[in-house]
């Protein structure tokens, strides 16, 4: 009995913005989706040209491709929109993983959707989350901050207002100001914090150095090293509760609640032991 006959695919694309996730390095992973999206659109706009080329042809297709970064995006934003409003199919990729996220793409999204029109997400590679996967730090709250700043006053009041955040927070860092960052980071948010440098995910020399802010910041691997690089911090300890804000939040709750239920709901709010807080939730119901 012979095998059934491979399905043929279909590459039938609907008008609209597909903003496509293109391979961070290995050029293996793209998605089958991505890979009919860009065979079949009309326009493909890139962060640059060449390297979309040889995307391109790494893949066998060919496309009509236009530039389109900081630089070149607002003389080829009104022609894309016109494009999309006529019934087009445009793609939009960046030099490599998502689109949007640390690259150009926000305001030709917002304006397609001014228009009323259709816009597709393509789902595939992503620096930020790749590194989160391998870095061992915890992945259930995160906060992609980007490029930090470059000058070490504007960088380290950037870190200061990230500082209170009770989360993982994930950066973009070039290799030449690597080293200056991370000993901000370890001057702000402490050197014992534990942190995370991911360099060239997905390539050749991809290298993950997980160890403190401190460590890392003295780590000579972190001094001017070459290719994309994703830094990761761990969130910091929480802070005790004080017995003035405990106060606080009791004398909140006992508005609502009788003592032993407002010591439960602060208890586990604050983290704070429920036997002392009854004792003072009593103490504050005596007062008033």
């Amino acid at each position: 009995m012979s095998a059934p006959a491979p399905k043929t695919r279909i590459n039938v694309l609907q008008p609209g913005l597909y903003l496509v996730a293109t391979p961070i390095g290995n050029l293996r992973d793209i998605t089958l989706r991505a890979l009919d999206v860009l065979g079949g659109a009309d326009l493909i706009l890139a962060e640059d040209t060449r390297v979309a080329g040889k995307l391109l042809a790494a893949h066998g297709l060919s496309g009509k491709l236009e530039r389109y970064d900081e630089h070149a995006a607002a003389r080829a934003r009104p022609k894309a929109l016109a494009a999309l409003a006529a019934g087009a199919k445009v793609a939009l990729i960046s030099d490599a993983g998502t689109p949007l996220v640390s690259d150009p793409g926000y305001r030709l999204v917002r304006e397609v959707v001014d228009l009323g029109l259709a816009v597709h997400p393509i789902p595939g590679a992503s620096a930020l989350l790749a590194a989160l996967t391998v870095a061992a730090l915890p992945t259930d709250r995160f906060l992609f901050a980007g490029f930090p700043p470059p000058k070490t006053v504007a960088r380290r009041a950037f870190f200061q207002d990230l500082a209170p955040v009770r989360a993982t927070l994930v950066f973009y860092e070039g290799g030449s100001r690597l080293a200056a960052s991370l000993a901000d980071m370890a001057a702000v948010f402490g050197a014992e914090r534990p942190a995370a440098v991911a360099r060239e995910l997905t390539k050749l020399h991809e290298t993950v150095l997980r160890a403190s802010l401190a460590e890392l910041a003295a780590d000579p691997r972190n001094d001017g090293p070459k290719g994309e690089i994703v830094v990761l911090v761990g969130p910091g300890a929480e802070r005790a509760a004080t017995a003035d804000e405990a106060d606080v939040a009791l004398a909140e709750a006992l508005t609502r609640a009788g003592p032993a239920e407002a010591a439960s709901e602060v208890a586990k709010a604050l983290g704070l032991p429920r036997r002392d807080l009854y004792a003072r939730a009593l103490a504050l119901k005596g007062r008033a």
